[in-house]
């Protein structure tokens, strides 16, 4: 019988002016340990974010959560709360799973342009546990299905998820 242990995740990244809201699942065993998001050294969200905004990947982590947060980008996950062994997202037992509050805390971004799922994985469980009414502005924002930063993910090759995150910084030019 597997091994179920509680995964409790972390408050958002994001400043008021957030134009990209990303979306993860839950944090991972090894980003658990860490307390950072993205914490596992093979993901590749940081080197992602990086390249994208112009930082350096190896700043320290409070340095590349605000860089990354100035540029426009907040970053949280749909589950507060889940049990799980290990970190894989399909090992999720969704009877545990607590979602964060997305609805109530979009409505205090008013410049968010889009949410980005960071995988499939987050796109399922958003749509699964999520409640969105109808006058919340999560529920008329675009939505992009991001190819998963995990190591978990390899079937796709590096240079083509990095020119799909990409397109999300259309979002981040200010319209003038």
């Amino acid at each position: 019988m597997p091994d179920y242990r509680l995964a409790s995740g972390f408050a958002p990244l994001w400043q008021p002016h957030a134009r990209v809201l990303i979306l993860g699942t839950l944090p991972s065993v090894k980003s658990l340990q860490t307390q950072q998001y993205y914490g596992h050294p093979r993901n590749a969200f940081w080197p992602m974010m990086a390249a994208l905004l112009n930082f350096d990947a190896k700043l320290p982590y409070a340095e590349r959560c605000r860089a990354m947060t100035q540029a426009g980008i907040a970053v949280w996950d749909v589950l507060a709360a889940a049990e799980r062994p290990g970190s894989l997202d399909a090992d999720i037992k969704r009877d545990t799973v607590t979602a964060n509050p997305l609805a109530e805390w979009v409505a205090v971004l008013p410049d968010l342009q889009c949410i980005a799922f960071n995988g499939q994985a987050a796109a399922k469980l958003f749509k699964r546990h999520v409640s969105v009414p109808s006058s919340s502005p999560l529920a008329t924002l675009p939505t992009h299905v991001m190819p998963s930063t995990s190591p978990a993910y390899a079937a796709m090759k590096p240079d083509e998820k990095r020119a799909q995150w990409a397109t999300l910084l259309r979002y981040l030019k200010c319209e003038e």
